[in-house]
């Protein structure tokens, strides 16, 4: 197996905040720790916090381990979270506050540019209903057409019943029944012009480990701001269409006389 160790500095706003009360906007350090395991059902996760709750036999673990460490994290004003699926690994999330110096204040959080928009037909694949539906309200209010499906034969059969063309799949890596490259895989073998943006609360590295994804596909890791995927959206549809602008330009391919 393999255990992936990745830091990076992130911004956590006002949106991920509202959805997190324990979460205060700002600057903050992100340490994150994954691996290859067995992962983690829902039941198992919903509890990994608690004192004395252990997954491991009688005598053989206090329960007290990961109980110390949200403690440890909590003290110093930070969150944690864990993205976790049976037989998918899991993938720890500790954001810590940024500490400029006693003598130096705290960068003011960047202001948002105006988000960009478009109009083009988006598929949006995503089994946490509540993220589904803060991505969704985003999409839509920026000019999206929006087709919003839980898992993935859902997202199939969305694709069989629309006529037009559908430009972008949004879709999370780790699904119910299949996960996200098979699904795109799926897709673009009867819509070749689908571009495809994965998301995942697993890191990039964590996944590459897995073999799901190489490292050149599109990708956002969760948490994301809204600002960002809005952004990379555009930036994968804009260089569809600069692709598409380049390959009309030089025209068809000469004949040739046999």
């Amino acid at each position: 197996g393999h255990l992936i160790l990745e830091t990076a500095n992130v911004l956590l706003d006002e949106q991920y905040a509202s959805a997190h009360v324990d979460v205060t906007p700002g600057p903050y350090v992100l340490l994150s720790l994954g691996d290859t395991g067995v992962g983690m059902d829902a039941a198992t996760r919903a509890r990994i916090f608690d004192p004395f709750f252990t997954t491991k036999e009688l005598g053989r673990g206090s329960g007290l381990g990961l109980a110390s460490v949200y403690g440890i994290i909590k003290q110093n004003q930070g969150h944690i979270m864990v993205y976790s699926e049976p037989q998918q690994g899991s993938t720890f999330k500790i954001y810590l506050p940024t500490y400029a110096g006693a003598d130096e204040a705290q960068p003011a959080a960047p202001e948002s540019a105006a988000a960009p928009g478009g109009d083009e037909t988006i598929l949006l694949v995503e089994d946490n209903q509540a993220l589904c539906q803060i991505i969704l309200q985003a999409l839509k209010h920026h000019g999206y057409r929006v087709l919003v499906a839980s898992h993935p034969q859902e997202a199939l059969a969305l694709s069989r019943r629309q006529a037009g063309p559908i430009h972008l799949l949004l879709t999370d890596v780790i699904l119910p029944g299949m996960n996200g490259r098979q699904l795109a895989d799926r897709l673009q073998a009867v819509r070749p012009d689908l571009k495809v943006l994965f998301m995942s609360g697993y890191t990039h590295n964590a996944i590459v480990h897995k073999g799901v994804l190489d490292e050149s596909v599109d990708f956002l890791a969760k948490p994301f701001r809204i600002a960002a995927l809005l952004a990379k959206i555009r930036e994968i549809l804009g260089r569809c269409r600069r692709e598409g602008i380049t390959s009309a330009a030089k025209g068809p391919e000469p004949s040739r006389s046999s």
